[in-house]
């Protein structure tokens, strides 16, 4: 299956033609979209629109830029989303050091508030890491329970290789078709079971489309571009990263758990 595991899809760049980008998704060969929520608007628009597209799985969770904003009813909220079956991982979450838009112990506390609340739930967490591979390794390195995605990868291989080494997941989006792209090492280090791909939609669309809003169909240049780099036909990529997503966001029981 071609999976888009990362997707801002209820973003309000897409409120003029959501069902369209869809329909193009669809037509293009994406069999799953999971809709990711940095907020909690986000992320109940995220759920709302994944309660009437069966294909869509949702995250719920809230971003480093906004973890000043934590608190005991946002972890309430957690809490009651990720019981939800439709919600498939906690996040996204992590830290923000380019930005920091929120205190850097803000951002701390509420990460590993979330990483809790996840693994509570038996439910994944993606992860937002810029400029904080050291803090992002130990947090996780503290969190052995926790399973993670390194959401849209371009940190340094040193937070590659501490997440793989938990068995955590890597996640590559357009970035990977940039001219000025240099992290094909860690592509190739990142073995074929722990690896996905994602758009990060609207943003970092893939060489044709970079300067465009991305969307999910474009994920089929992602895919192009990792089999590329690793030497193996992309329907096969294609394969087995579907079977990641699938496993790690558990994405099959989701689909049986709709049927019923």
């Amino acid at each position: 299956m071609l999976i888009d595991t990362h997707c801002h899809l209820a973003a309000s760049a897409y409120d003029a033609d959501r069902a369209d980008v869809l329909e193009r998704a669809w037509a293009a060969g994406v069999e799953r979209v999971v809709v990711v929520g940095e907020s909690p608007e986000a992320s109940d628009r995220a759920l709302s629109l994944a309660r009437a597209e069966p294909r869509l799985a949702t995250t719920a969770g809230i971003h480093p830029h906004d973890a000043a904003s934590w608190s005991d009813e946002a972890a309430g909220w957690l809490r009651q989303r990720l019981r939800d079956p439709r919600v498939v991982a906690a996040g996204e979450m992590g830290l923000d050091y380019h930005y920091d838009h929120s205190p850097r112990d803000r951002q701390h506390s509420a990460f590993e508030a979330q990483i809790a609340l996840a693994t509570e739930a038996g439910k994944p967490i993606v992860i937002h890491a810029r400029e904080a591979d050291d803090d992002v390794a130990a947090i996780l390195g503290a969190h052995p329970g926790a399973v993670a995605i390194l959401h849209s990868f371009s940190s340094g291989l040193g937070l590659l290789r501490a997440g793989l080494v938990l068995r955590h997941y890597a996640s590559f989006s357009g970035m990977v078709t940039f001219k000025n792209w240099r992290l094909d090492q860690a592509i190739l280090e990142t073995p074929l079971d722990r690896l996905l791909l994602e758009t990060d939609g609207p943003y970092l669309a893939p060489v044709p489309h970079r300067g465009k809003r991305n969307e999910p169909a474009y994920v089929r240049q992602v895919a192009d571009r990792i089999a590329a780099v690793r030497g193996m036909p992309v329907e096969e990529l294609i394969a087995v990263t579907g079977q990641n997503a699938s496993r790690v966001f558990g994405l099959s029981s989701h689909r049986a758990s709709e049927s019923t």
